[in-house]
């Protein structure tokens, strides 16, 4: 197998509302076969789309586009906050760029990656007649290693992985949980040519026809873990304060539960004793109890 990848030179700027799609046929006119991935990273995408967000303050732009806040970690620069942004995507700084945008600008990501590719497809297909995929690329940080790479947040036409579950490998065992993420690797590499300031956004992968589809596919979104399947929804700060958070509030509970009931009897028993003859008084006497008894309760459950 050979896979050869290149990102040309020649696209110009990109500003809202430009034909995205037309200006990367003209940039790969004549050098398109079937079966070629097209790579093109968020950040152009998100200019010709009008994500351009006039900010001076990067952080509010972060604080914006928060889903869910997974974890946060001082530095010298400040907070840096890894969330999950409303396009699903779990993220440093929810995605939002100041790199290669005007002063006072910052860049969100496409709203739909996936639609997107699907349109970048639609217009280089009209214009070239091939099969192609279209994969959106943006660059993110992994959990257990250092160093950024280039993953798939949109993709059309491409199986996004590849199941090799039950087939067997090449000692002939069966191989039960192997899917590997094809989108993400054709990204990776496509980065390896583009580089991050060399005004190269686009790249071309060729190779890999066996991964193209006819049809524009499920889309990157199939790649996002969710629900049970998310593994480390937290980090590891904040899946401790959740715990410890959730234990104290319960032992709380379960205290107060407890003192109520103790001092609600006795309150009453005390007060038809012979300490509290009218109704108000009865009232009150139990009120007073069962206030006692319960603050000391959740101070044996371990509340204070």
């Amino acid at each position: 197998m050979r896979l050869t990848v290149w990102a040309p030179d020649g696209l110009p700027e990109i500003r809202p509302g430009d034909d995205l799609g037309a200006m990367v046929a003209d940039l790969l006119a004549g050098d398109l076969e079937d079966g070629d991935i097209v790579l093109v990273t968020s950040k152009v995408v998100s200019k010709a789309e009008g994500r351009v967000l006039a900010a001076e303050d990067r952080e509010q732009a972060i604080t914006d586009q928060t889903v869910r806040v997974v974890a946060t970690r001082e530095h010298a620069r400040g907070v840096l906050r890894i969330v999950e942004n409303p396009q699903g995507l779990v993220m440093a700084a929810a995605g939002v760029d100041a790199s290669n945008t005007p002063e006072g600008t910052v860049l969100l990501l496409p709203e739909d990656p996936d639609a997107s590719a699907r349109g970048l497809r639609a217009a280089l297909r009209g214009r070239t007649g091939l099969t192609l995929a279209v994969v959106v690329t943006d660059t993110a940080g992994r959990a257990w290693r250092d160093g950024l790479v280039d993953i798939a947040i949109g993709a059309a036409g491409l199986a996004v992985t590849d199941d090799l579950r039950g087939t067997v490998d090449s000692h002939g065992r069966r191989l039960d949980v192997t899917v590997t993420a094809v989108a993400d690797e054709v990204a990776a590499a496509s980065e390896l040519v583009r580089g991050k300031a060399t005004g190269r956004p686009v790249a071309v992968l060729r190779g890999l026809a066996q991964h193209v589809t006819e049809d524009d596919g499920p889309g990157a979104r199939a790649l996002v873990r969710t629900g049970p399947d998310d593994l480390f929804r937290l980090g590891t700060r904040e899946a401790r304060d959740e715990g410890f958070d959730a234990g104290r509030r319960a032992g709380y509970d379960a205290g107060y539960r407890a003192g109520y009931r103790t001092g609600f009897d006795a309150g009453c028993a005390t007060g038809h004793g012979g300490h509290a003859s009218t109704p108000e008084e009865i009232r009150a006497a139990c009120e007073a109890a069962r206030r006692t008894a319960a603050d000391a309760g959740a101070e044996q459950e371990g509340w204070w």
